[in-house]
């Protein structure tokens, strides 16, 4: 454990979590980039699995990653505007999938593609039915929402997320296919698997889940 979410009588500073800014980084990085070029960043979406436990961590799309020029999370994403969305559920799921807890700055949990600006606040306008892409943003919204209802449904998502014996690769090395896949594991030892496909294919691998898990 490392010392920012150690308690303070076994010499840490006693927080309670860490935002894991290496994941962020590099997650993002990943995914800025167009699918056809993503094997060649493979490790950006599997390193953070390194030291996933040596703090107790919080996986953040920070407010500093959607200003000044750096773009929302939906316009850091390539293709046209279906993929773009189509790129965001894809990293939503994955960062729910993932160990850690999971955090959004506004506005990101709805695909604004505008940066965050202060003096505006969240464009809530994108949801107005009166909007003629309402439905593409609610979209995002509402799988946000089932990502949040199914985190809270499934302890294998949270029951272990400080314990690396809750975690366990399937495929690590799919870097061609751009999937990723692993279990995570609850109390009771009951596993969930969770695929994540970063290209725009579907098929490309079959992922060997072990016969005994």
């Amino acid at each position: 454990m490392g010392r920012v979410t150690r308690p303070t009588d076994t010499g840490g500073l006693g927080f309670g979590l860490k935002w894991n800014m290496g994941w962020m980084h590099d997650s993002l990085e990943y995914v800025s980039h167009e699918p056809v070029h993503r094997k060649y960043h493979h490790h950006e979406m599997t390193f953070a699995m390194v030291y996933a436990y040596s703090e107790n961590y919080v996986l953040p799309i920070s407010h500093d990653e959607v200003v000044h020029g750096k773009q929302a999370l939906v316009s850091k994403m390539p293709g046209d505007w279906w993929q773009r969305r189509a790129n965001v559920r894809a990293y939503l799921g994955f960062m729910w999938a993932h160990p850690g807890k999971q955090l959004l700055f506004m506005g990101q949990e709805f695909a604004q593609g505008a940066e965050w600006c202060e003096e505006r606040g969240p464009e809530w306008w994108l949801l107005d039915e009166g909007y003629h892409s309402a439905g593409d943003h609610r979209g995002v919204r509402d799988l946000v929402r089932d990502l949040n209802d199914r985190y809270r449904a499934t302890p294998a998502l949270w029951q272990r997320d400080t314990d690396p014996s809750g975690f366990r690769w399937v495929e690590v090395d799919a870097a061609d296919d751009n999937v990723f896949a692993f279990l995570r594991y609850d109390d009771g030892g009951r596993p969930l698997l969770a695929v994540s496909n970063f290209s725009p294919w579907s098929g490309t691998t079959t992922p060997s889940v072990p016969a005994t898990t």
